[in-house]
């Protein structure tokens, strides 16, 4: 059924605003939830989210935009009211059309734009639909702005099979499943949308989708933020993410995307979960405040998280887990169940003379992320404040952590509770956690190699596991330096470690291995405990060639000077300070800015990697 209102011409550009006093009632949305209020804090170091684009803001930038708003001239619908049928406006076959101002509601689906056809919706309302609100299909293409979809029972928007449409600035909210969902080689381009109190996925994508997501407000839906599964892939950069019920950002079975400039915070569960066979490049995104991890990590995937910084976490920073709970009853399952057809309505019926093949089907290219990686890869990260362990592992697969900054964490900076395979550290800050700097329990296998380990609350390193401590500084921790303890085999060597408190380097129980070629300082006179100490049962562990500096008292009662971390500085090395006179580890952090180092033993591209210490 179709009902005309009374026409009334504007005048200006093809896209001013309606002013009409009986347009579609649009809601007002509060946005200042993830903002600086007092119930919202930002963390300090944080830079603020970006603003939210006009649509004429986006028009300016986008040429393409501009010319496909004035191309398609095809069946002008406007001020009309569709509502109480199977369907609102289909267009095909190359067709053109254009929709201003319309309301769509109570039907099967809203708009079809299928095979090529193209169309434009500007200030529409698209409601109360049983099925998609907007669906786009076989390469068609277009404009969607300003518009208000909500309340559908089926994704507001649903892109699939090579379809391509520009989507700015509309609001997209309160339905039944996901917001937008991109499939099927689908594409587009998705920015400055606010996608908000969906029951499923503010954004989905998946079976080869593969869309732009830039500059989105997605909120307070009842499941994940983004969630890319089943293949799917896309670029989403400079979104932000708040207060949904589950990850931020929900990556599993082959999703391959890559994550940019994200600002994902204040949700009730995880900032960003890389599920089973989860891939993708996580790079430089703002991850805090979340309830749950900042990034939650299942064997079996490959992500690698560059450059991000993940702070003030309710549980752990990084976590690199064997499974999660919710893995079996994630997001992705059944999806195509209710999504394959639409509402089990055949609309070959309604003369659209389609051959309908499977949604399933994919170009065959294989993808990957941007680097070839076969082992998972932590690397340059910041992570800080979080109510646990900084880096958490129990997996049973091999992982890499580069280069990053892991400072003032609740729990331990690095725990290995269980590693498989080998967990590499290399190049690491370790620094100010309330418990110990790296704990490695037993059966695990580690490489520890040019960390630097600094004003821990408990012990510097603490191993029960197997594998080699090399070339690290360890220094200004409250228990002892090097703590091996158990049946641990294992290889000290190289290292330069100072003890306040504890041994500077203690082999307990039956530790086998070698001590060799360390150097151990003792910063205050007067302490009760050797620098080196190994238990009177143990004759396994070997102990050679150990330089041991005790700090004694000269004539006058003072200390004599303090030691100094050189040749080579500081470990992680310092860029481009002086390193010569630094006593420890206190006046390492207050100098450094930046820290570099080359990656010994095959380590990725054997280049250089950065992090920051602030």
């Amino acid at each position: 059924m179709m009902r005309r209102r009374k026409r009334k011409e504007r005048k200006g550009s093809p896209l001013s605003t309606p002013r009409s006093t009986d347009s579609p009632t649009v809601a007002t949305v509060s946005l200042t939830s993830w903002s600086s209020s007092p119930a919202r804090p930002r963390p300090l170091g944080l830079l603020p989210p970006p603003e939210l684009r006009t649509l004429q803001e986006e028009l300016e930038q986008d040429r393409e935009a501009q010319v496909l708003a004035r191309s398609v001239q095809g069946c002008l619908m406007r001020r009309c009211l569709f509502r109480d049928g199977k369907g609102g406006v289909l267009v095909c076959n190359h067709g053109h059309a254009r929709m201003e101002s319309n309301v769509f509601r109570g039907l099967t689906y809203a708009v079809r734009c299928v095979q090529n056809a193209k169309i434009i919706m500007l200030w529409n309302e698209v409601c109360g639909c049983r099925a998609s609100g907007v669906f786009l299909r076989l390469s068609a293409a277009g404009l969607i702005a300003e518009n208000n979809i909500h309340s559908n029972a089926e994704a507001g928007l649903d892109i699939r099979k090579g379809a391509n449409p520009i989507i700015l600035c509309n609001r997209i909210h309160s339905g039944l499943r996901s917001g937008i969902v991109v499939l099927g080689n689908g594409k587009g381009s998705i920015r400055s949308n606010q996608i908000y109190g969906n029951k499923e996925a503010g954004i989905y994508i998946l079976y080869n989708g593969n869309p732009v997501v830039s500059g989105n407000r997605i909120f307070q839906g009842q499941a994940a933020g983004i969630a890319v599964n089943e293949n799917g892939r896309g670029l989403i950069v400079d979104n932000v993410i708040w207060e949904n019920q589950w990850g931020g950002a929900d990556i599993r079975r082959g999703g391959d995307p890559v994550m940019r400039n994200n600002f994902i915070c204040h949700g009730y569960s995880d900032g960003v979960v890389v599920g089973e066979r989860g891939r993708g490049l996580i790079e430089g995104n703002h991850i805090y405040c979340n309830r749950g991890c900042g990034i939650w990590v299942m064997s079996s995937s490959l992500p690698q998280l560059s450059g991000n910084r993940i702070v003030h976490n309710c549980i752990y920073g990084v976590a690199v887990f064997c499974r999660k709970d919710s893995e079996d009853g994630g997001e992705g399952d059944g999806y195509l169940s209710g999504h394959g057809g639409v509402a089990g309505d055949n609309f070959n019926e309604e003369g659209e003379l389609l051959a309908w093949e499977s949604d399933l089907d994919s170009e065959d290219e294989r993808f990957s992320s941007r680097r070839p990686v076969s082992v998972a890869l932590v690397e340059g990260n910041y992570v800080g404040h979080n109510g646990a362990v900084g880096l958490y592992v129990k997996s049973s697969e091999a992982l890499n952590v580069v280069g990053n900054a892991v400072h003032g964490n609740k729990g331990a900076g690095v725990t290995v509770l269980q590693s498989g395979q080998l967990t590499r550290l290399v190049a690491n800050c370790v620094c100010g956690n309330a418990r110990t700097g790296v704990t490695v329990e037993t059966g695990c296998q580690v490489e520890l190699r040019g960390n630097g380990v600094y004003d821990n609350g408990g012990h510097g390193v603490s191993c029960r596991g197997d594998g080699q401590v090399m070339e690290n500084d360890v220094v200004g921790n409250r228990g002892s330096g090097i703590r091996l303890a158990e049946s641990a085999d294992i290889k000290v060597l190289k290292n330069r470690v100072q003890t306040e408190r504890g041994w500077g380097i203690a082999v307990l129980g039956q530790v086998k291995g070698q001590v060799q070629e360390n150097v151990v300082f003792q910063r205050r006179p007067g302490s009760t405990k050797p620098l080196l100490h190994r238990d009177a049962g143990n004759g396994v562990c070997l102990l050679l060639n150990n330089t041991l500096l005790p700090c004694a008292k000269t004539s006058s009662g003072q200390a004599d000077a303090l030691w100094a971390l050189e040749n080579p500085p500081p470990r992680p090395q310092l860029n481009s300070q002086s390193s010569a006179t630094l006593p420890g580890a206190s006046a390492h952090h207050a100098m450094s800015s930046r820290i570099t180092t080359r990656v010994e033993s095959g380590c990725h591209n054997s280049g250089s990697v950065l992090c920051t210490i602030l």
